[in-house]
This record gives C-alpha cells, structure tokens and sequence, in this order.
C-alpha cells in the first residue's frame, strides 16, 4: 500500500510538472505571437515609439558591433588559418575554401551571434521586467480604440490572491505598455541578429579570400566561383530563414520567460531566465536546417 501511494505520488508530481512546463510553452508562443503581430501593425510606430526603438536598436547593435566584429574576426582569422593549412598539407586545398564558407559563414556566425545577443537580450528583459509586472500587475492602462475585456490581453490577466489554485493565471499587461516596453526591445534583439550575422559573414568572407590568395585581384574569378557554388538557391534561402529564425527566437524566447519569472517571482538560481529553453529552440533550428540541408 505505502508503495502504490508512493507511485500515486510520484505520478502526480510528474502530471503537474508536464502541465506546468506545457503552459509555460504555451505563454511564451502566445505572447510572442502577439508581439509579433504588434510588431507588424502600423499603429505601434507612432512618434514616441519609433524614438524608442531607434534608442534600443543602437543600444543593441551599433554599441557592440565593433568589439563583437573584432572578436568574430580574430576567431574567424585563427580558423580559416587552420583550415586553409591542414588543407594544404592534407593536398584538399580545393575543399578548403568551401569548407571555410560552409563552417564559418553558414553555420558558425549566426549561431554565434544569436547567443551573444541573446546573453544581453536576456539580462535586459530580466532586468526591466520586474518593472513592467509591477506597473501592470493590478492596473491595466485602457488601450484607446479597445473598450471592456480588450484593453488588456487575453490570457494575461493578473493572479488574483483568492483564486491560487492550479496554474497561475499570468499578470496583466496592456497593449500601450507592451507596444512601449517590449515591442522596441523585441525589434532591436531581431535586428541585432541579423546585422551581425550578415555583417560577420561579409567579413569572414573577406578574410578567407586574403588569408588564400593575399591581395592579388587574380583570384577573384576563382573565388567567386568556389563562393558561388556553396551559395545556390537552396543553401541562400536556407541560411536566410534559418538567421531569421534564430533572431525571432532570441527575440522572444528571453522576453517571454523573463515576464513569466517576474510575474511568478521565481528564483532561477542566478540562471537567466529561459536560458535552457532559448538553447533548445536554437538546437532545433540548427538542427533542422541541418538536416534539410544535408540529407
């Protein structure tokens, strides 16, 4: 009997921690949804917002873009150096341009930039969302055009002290303070991925044609035919969607579970919060655009 309790118990345990872990997933694909929309509605860039996201984008991206471009390329610099000369000894030195292309520039600098703006994506959504949750945790300022229940968001109405049973209900955020706080910090994540992903990868680029053939204009037909044949239409718009898909996911993925650790006060230990779900989402992509494009 005590074990039949114990497995009762144990079963329980998991149940919930399956419901917990399904609505969590579930607040963050449906709060990122509607940011997403917000993000895309013409009514969101008035003056005072579009001030807004200019401060954040430059925060995000032309502020680190010279020290991350200098880290990226000294990496960039060391590796393409290795590549081209195992290469070389090896006698593979038609395979190593193609090799430095296919590593560094399809794979390597979009991940690399995803993380790097996610870290501080994330330690700005951790730091301004418990002031966000504080604003909106009891008052919802009314959205002009929106009467009654559409003033605030569906689903993210506050937890009432009386009604703690089950899931929380998450906290209550209007549309004016999402359009203000979240929207801009959401927009300036996404484009930071791409400026640097794209930025990094003319770099490497560069790099690897001067590290092979120095300054002589004489390689470029060679080059650009090596180039050229990695980048055919399949891998371009897979490496397209797949920087788009990372930049939405850091973009997103932090500023859902930050809101979420704010309006529950969870301690994470001094772990960014979504740390491990932003590093799951990211293998999923990569691991997709891996697996479309190889197999």
């Amino acid at each position: 009997m005590p074990t039949r309790s114990y497995a009762h118990l144990d079963s329980a345990a998991w149940g919930r921690a399956l419901l917990r872990g399904a609505a969590s997933w579930w607040h963050m694909i449906h709060l990122g949804a509607i940011v997403l929309v917000l993000a895309l509605s013409p009514s969101t860039y008035n003056r005072a917002n579009r001030a807004i996201t200019s401060r954040h984008i430059y925060a995000s991206t032309w502020q680190v873009l010279p020290w991350f471009t200098a880290m990226a390329a000294l990496f960039s610099l060391v590796l393409i150096r290795i590549v081209v000369v195992t290469a070389l000894n090896y006698g593979l030195s038609q395979y190593a341009l193609q090799m430095v292309v296919r590593v560094l520039v399809l794979e390597l600098i979009p991940l690399s930039a995803a993380l790097f703006v996610a870290l501080r994506a994330g330690m700005t959504f951790n730091a301004q969302a418990n002031t966000l949750q504080a604003h909106d945790s009891f008052t919802a300022r009314p959205e002009p055009g929106l009467s009654g229940a559409g003033r605030t968001i569906e689903g993210l109405r506050p937890a009432q002290p009386e009604r703690k049973s089950g899931l929380r209900q998450a906290e209550s955020i209007s549309l004016t303070r999402l359009r203000a706080d979240v929207v801009p910090r959401v927009l300036a994540s996404a484009f930071s991925v791409l400026t640097l992903a794209m930025i990094n990868s003319v770099i490497v680029l560069v790099l690897a044609y001067l590290i092979v053939y120095g300054l002589s204009p004489w390689g470029l037909p060679g080059y650009t035919r090596t180039v050229g044949h990695v980048f055919d239409l399949s891998v371009t718009l897979g490496f397209a969607l797949k920087t788009v898909f990372f930049s939405l996911a850091v973009a997103v993925v932090p500023m859902a579970a930050s809101l979420e650790a704010a309006r529950d006060n969870a301690n994470a230990n001094g772990v960014q919060p979504g740390a491990a779900r932003l590093f799951l989402v990211l293998l999923l992509i990569e691991a997709a655009s891996l697996v479309i494009k190889y197999i």
